[in-house]
């Protein structure tokens, strides 16, 4: 399975272990060429790993509400579903950044340069799949891990537009 941090300059990509137990960062692809490389390097990734799914990080207002960045990262999630040809859940990512950079923290390692370089958008990915793979394990089934999860079109697996609970 594949975590997908959709910045507008750089999409962050995180790929968990075959048991879905464990989210590792893998690779940040840059969007300076538009959105055609990175999709192509998604879809080449998947076929490559054997990847049937994949969850994209949709960037909620604080009071849940959604703005452009989430209406953004819908739309890559639709386009990233059609050519990926794999099922694309979206996943509540906020906070995932601020996650991310309190364990290069805690790690130890260089924050500044890893946000020059940025690899924090792939560790933020490895959060937002962390996090949907651990509500998943723990017996929700996705539509109902969290308010904010939902397929790719919008909706919860009721066919109800997404909402906070």
């Amino acid at each position: 399975m594949l975590g997908i941090d959709a910045g507008e300059r750089r999409v962050g990509v995180a790929m968990s272990d075959p048991l879905r137990a464990l989210a590792s960062p893998l690779v940040v692809l840059d969007r300076g060429g538009g959105l055609a490389p990175v999709l192509d390097a998604l879809a080449s990734l998947a076929q490559r790993e054997g990847v049937v799914e994949m969850v994209v990080g949709l960037p909620l207002n604080a009071d849940g509400s959604r703005g452009p960045q989430a209406r953004r990262a819908q739309d890559f999630a639709r386009v990233a579903s059609r050519v990926v040809g794999v099922p694309v859940s979206l996943w509540d990512e906020r906070l995932s950044t601020q996650e991310a950079e309190s364990i290069v923290r805690a790690q130890g390692r260089n924050l500044r340069r890893l946000r020059q370089r940025g690899q924090i958008d792939a560790i933020a990915a490895a959060v937002i799949l962390q996090d949907f793979l651990d509500h998943s394990a723990a017996g929700h089934p996705a539509s109902d891990a969290a308010a904010s999860q939902s397929r790719a079109d919008g909706s919860n697996s009721e066919g109800s537009p997404l909402g906070k609970a």
